[in-house]
């Protein structure tokens, strides 16, 4: 082919990619989309995004998802362009009517930010069916504030608490006067008062007044009165300070709750000064227990007295309940895993808001019609969680929450064709909440006994051989710390706005019982020994970071991003992490197109010591994204991008240190990488999702990693995952 021909035909594709992304095709005789707003300021004063929310039709720039929209034509009532539609983003329709509204939403809220008799002008231009708005500003005059008076009732009190208080007043002398710094102090001095015990003042009791006329010197006069604005001077009564009077906890007769337990939460206390913030602490103290489906607390002054009575009822929620999850996978290899959890929950086990936890777990991998291809575990577990840190008063907590003590117990089997495994864990320790947003547990005891047994011949051998994976697969005794920190912007189960989140967890063991080496015994490796098996000392932790953009009209889209990296070391008495603290990739909620422990570490290949994968490492890096979108009903899509791995870090062993070593330099050819699709069900109460990921990037393949169309879904091209709930 010349190359003549060769330009011709690039040309003619590039013409059908062009028109085929068209994002005008579906408008109407007469529609324009509004392609973009641009705000042009006078000046440096005033930042664009002050004016930007009083757009009242925001433009949209290109992107994919408006191509996707376009090729469903101009009917869109076939079945295939209604799925496209949803997939997509529909062009916003050019509406003149709006900019008219714009214009006089910017100039109000110029004025109320302190810019008087501002100049906003229109500009629209026309690009085939693609229209521009300008919006070119120029800000009003504005007064700084030259003299701020304070002016406060006849209450000698009053006087003295608003004038201490008044070092924190927001407005300076020259700031710029507005009714959005009036309003945002008048809310702040009153709400400050209040906690000082002023139950009836709120911000329409503060007046303001201000001179402009006066040679550019502006005067403003703050007051506060013991009327409101909307009141006649005449009804003005002195602000005083409020005590709490009597008070009264109901919660329904037929349920049994120890009064005692209440009486210590509240923070209420009778001839104790009002306090806005101790109302609200007993509200989140008392919601917290999650025993009570409505807190509600009344709050009546009595006439003529400054007392107030307050009033608490509780309404019982559902004590108990059950909960069911279940896990599902297989691939083109034909492995299957399910593991289905099932967990049951009483929240007032012994009447005074104790939560009793009882749960089952399975994993289960298999092959149909092939018996040594299979991998079994079962679990149990049991937990109490108390309202209060045992072994100290309620009343040293101050705030609105209470950390609650929790004491869990597990036991899990495991039946590999290498091996059979017993498990036993103990964990006591403190969970709680700080403004809830940042949620921690702290665990000052975790402990786990691992005992294994019935080690086929092959599989001994090789960890004979293989000191690495012997001290993996050994009995052992952990015992230790752990932390785990967890900020997010949204607590909700089901956020509706964009929200962001990090988690930080943390293990240390070993290094208490390391102080009582002189007293133990030794095996052959010199390895401290209690109850006859060495116990683990090693440092981990693992950070993840995500933020969820929530899109589209009502919500009916979502990008959600996550970064994870996690590292460990082993020291001291362990020469390797256990095999249950190592880190692994792969499953329902990480590189979708591997099933769990399948990939890894770096770039090495799968073990043949292992007939179920079990791959594993002593760092971990992965990066998720997804783009989340309604189809139809309850029916929701996904698209996705995993990338990661896990790595080995120890220098020691000489099997590890080419391929699975983690790298800086091998880095790039040592990350896995997949794709995928998925469909949601979200039911309300419950979620259930299925993905199906195609690898495209396979480090354990060497050159030949990057995985194309062709061998997507052919052996070991993909896995399907059932799951419930988000991945991340």
């Amino acid at each position: 082919m010349n190359s003549s021909l060769r330009h011709t035909l690039a040309l003619i594709l590039i013409a059908a990619g062009v028109a085929a992304c068209s994002t005008t095709r579906v408008l109407s005789d007469g529609e324009y989309r509004l392609k973009s707003n641009v705000v042009n300021i006078e000046g440096e004063e005033i930042a664009n995004r002050e004016v930007t929310p009083y757009l009242r039709q925001p433009a949209q720039g290109w992107n994919p998802f408006l191509c996707v929209y376009n090729w469903s034509g101009k009917e869109g009532t076939s079945l295939i362009s209604r799925i496209l539609r949803s997939v997509g983003t529909a062009p916003v329709i050019y509406n003149p009517d709006m900019v008219e509204s714009s214009i006089t939403g910017i100039k109000n809220h110029l004025t109320y930010i302190g810019y008087f008799n501002s100049k906003v002008n229109s500009r629209v231009e026309v690009d085939k069916k693609n229209v521009t708005v300008y919006y070119d500003i120029t800000p009003g005059k504005s007064f700084p504030i030259s003299e701020i008076q304070l002016e406060t009732t006849d209450g000698e009190e009053f006087n003295k608490d608003f004038l201490k208080d008044s070092s924190n007043i927001s407005i300076k002398v020259g700031d710029r006067l507005s009714e959005s710094d009036l309003e945002a102090e008048s809310a702040r001095s009153a709400a400050a008062m209040r906690q000082l015990g002023y139950y009836t003042l709120t911000k329409n009791n503060y007046f303001f007044e201000a001179d402009t006329c006066t040679n550019g010197y502006t005067r403003l006069k703050m007051s506060v009165n013991g009327y409101s604005r909307k009141e006649d001077p005449s009804l003005a009564k002195p602000v005083n300070k409020y005590y709490f009077g009597k008070v009264s906890i109901n919660h329904p007769a037929n349920m049994a709750f120890r009064p005692k337990v209440l009486k210590s939460i509240n923070t209420i206390k009778p001839g104790t000064i009002y306090s806005e913030s101790t109302v609200s602490n007993t509200y989140s103290r008392m919601s917290a227990l999650k025993t009570f489906n409505a807190v509600n607390i009344g709050l009546t002054p009595r006439e003529g007295q400054d007392t107030v009575d307050c009033e608490i009822n509780l309404s019982q929620s559902k004590i108990q309940g059950y909960k069911i999850g279940i896990e599902g996978s297989s691939n083109s290899s034909g492995l299957i895993g399910i593991s289905p959890q099932i967990s049951y929950t009483h929240k007032n086990i012994f009447h005074g808001g104790e939560w009793l936890t009882l749960g089952f777990r399975g994993d289960f991998q298999f092959k149909v019609n092939d018996r040594q291809t299979r991998s079994n575990e079962v679990g149990v577990t049991a937990g109490l969680s108390f309202p209060k840190f045992l072994g100290l008063p309620y009343s040293i907590f101050k705030g609105p929450s209470i950390p609650r003590t929790e004491i869990n117990l597990a036991y899990s089997f495991q039946d590999r064709p290498e091996y059979m495994r017993n498990l036993i864990s103990f964990q006591y320790g403190y969970s709680g909440n700080h403004k809830g947003y940042l949620f921690y547990q702290i665990y000052p005891l975790q402990a786990n006994i691992v005992h294994l047994k019935n080690i086929d011949e092959t599989f001994y051998e090789t960890l004979s051989r293989n000191p690495f994976l012997r001290y993996a697969y050994q009995d052992h005794f952990d015992a230790g710390e752990s932390l785990i920190l967890y900020y997010t912007t949204d607590a909700s189960a089901n956020p509706k706005k964009t929200y962001r989140y990090i988690r930080f967890q943390t293990d240390l063991s070993g290094n208490v019982l390391s102080l009582f080496n002189g007293t133990m015994k030794e095996d052959e490796d010199g390895h401290k020994l209690i109850a006859g098996v060495p116990y683990s000392q090693y440092i981990k932790g693992e950070v993840q970071v995500g933020k969820t953009w929530v899109i589209g009209k009502n919500g009916n889209m979502a990008i959600a991003t996550r970064l994870l990296a996690g590292a460990g070391h082993a020291y001291g008495n362990s020469t390797t992490m256990p095999f249950e603290k190592q880190f692994y990739s792969g499953g329902a909620n990480s590189l979708r197109g591997w099933q769990a422990r399948s990939i890894g570490p770096g770039q090495a290949e799968m073990n043949d010591y292992f007939i179920i994968p079990s791959q594993t490492g002593d760092m971990k890096l992965e990066a998720n994204i997804e783009y989340r979108f309604n189809i139809v009903w309850k029916l929701a899509g996904a698209a996705f991008v995993d990338m990661g791995n896990v790595w080995t870090l120890s220098r020691e062993y000489e099997e590890y240190s080419e391929n699975s070593m983690f790298k800086l330099s091998t880095l790039p050819e040592s990350i896995a990488a997949d794709w995928g699709l998925g469909l949601r069900l979200d039911l309300n109460f419950i979620l259930l999702r299925i993905d199906a990921g195609f690898k495209t990037l396979d480090p354990s393949k060497g050159e030949n990693r990057w995985r194309g169309p062709s061998k997507w879904i052919k052996n070991d091209g993909y896995s399907v995952h059932f799951g419930v709930g988000y991945p991340f």
